[in-house]
């Protein structure tokens, strides 16, 4: 058996696009490790969320904890880095500020002691051009190359399946989600395509254990009926340099 380790920004990140590949792993009986770079203290804190004393961070550390424990996580590790939130100026201290080759060598760290066999990241546009995800993939990247990872995937959206996703939709709830031209990736630049479909029930369930970032646009997800869920969560996809063209993967952990 082998072991995964999943590099995220922020807690709930990881479920969105790995969940399923991470709940896969596990029930295949390999180890399964996540390491956030954030606590994600940015996030969504409307007035009246958080107890008196507590913090988002300390909530949100506490969620990825529960999602992690849903999703079969056997470690699950903080880098210790700051929310950037979605500004590409962020101020320093933050996670897309830091030093890349500082981080990196904490995480390869981590990939050491697990002596790591797969290691995800984001693709190189952090799927949606959040900076904290674009750092990800730098840092990940190279915390590959000091630790020895020879297998690397990125993960992304798959552009056409995230347009269809759009028009399931608005044909069940009226709404659009915005999805420009740099959305995703076009399915051609694709490499790697993991059918989690027998997982999405824990994909849910642990969407639903970071509960103080349930906006009511995400209910939109959360709420839908289980066979709809299933189509649009059902499969995560990724790109391995030196893999393609085409598909030529499905499981991370082969």
């Amino acid at each position: 058996m082998g072991t995964l380790v999943s590099f995220h920004a922020h807690p709930n990140d990881d479920t969105t696009t790995c969940g399923g590949v991470l709940r896969k792993a596990h029930e295949d009986g390999h180890r399964v490790v996540l390491v956030l770079a954030t606590r994600g203290e940015l996030g969504y804190n409307p007035d009246g969320l958080l107890a008196d004393g507590e913090t988002l961070a300390d909530r949100r550390a506490a969620e990825a904890r529960a999602a992690a424990d849903v999703l079969g996580v056997d470690r699950l590790e903080f880098l210790g880095y700051t929310d950037s939130g979605m500004t590409a100026a962020a101020e320093g201290g933050t996670f897309q500020t830091a030093d890349v080759e500082e981080a990196a060598q904490k995480l390869a760290v981590i990939l050491r002691e697990e002596a790591a066999d797969v290691l995800t990241v984001y693709d190189e546009k952090g799927t949606y051009g959040d900076p904290d995800h674009i750092q990800v993939h730098r840092v990940g990247t190279r915390a590959a190359e000091l630790a020895g990872t020879s297998k690397v995937f990125q993960s992304t959206i798959n552009r056409e399946h995230i347009k269809a996703n759009q028009r399931v939709l608005a044909e069940q709830a009226g709404v659009e989600l915005p999805a420009g031209p740099d959305f995703g990736t076009p399915e051609a630049e694709l490499t790697c395509r993991v059918d989690v479909s027998a997982y999405t029930e824990y994909k849910r369930k642990a969407l639903l254990a970071h509960a103080s970032q349930i906006t009511p646009q995400s209910t939109l997800f959360t709420d839908l009926p289980e066979d709809t869920f299933r189509t649009m969560f059902g499969t995560e996809w990724f790109i391995r340099a030196g893999q393609g063209p085409g598909i030529t993967e499905t499981d991370l952990m082969a």
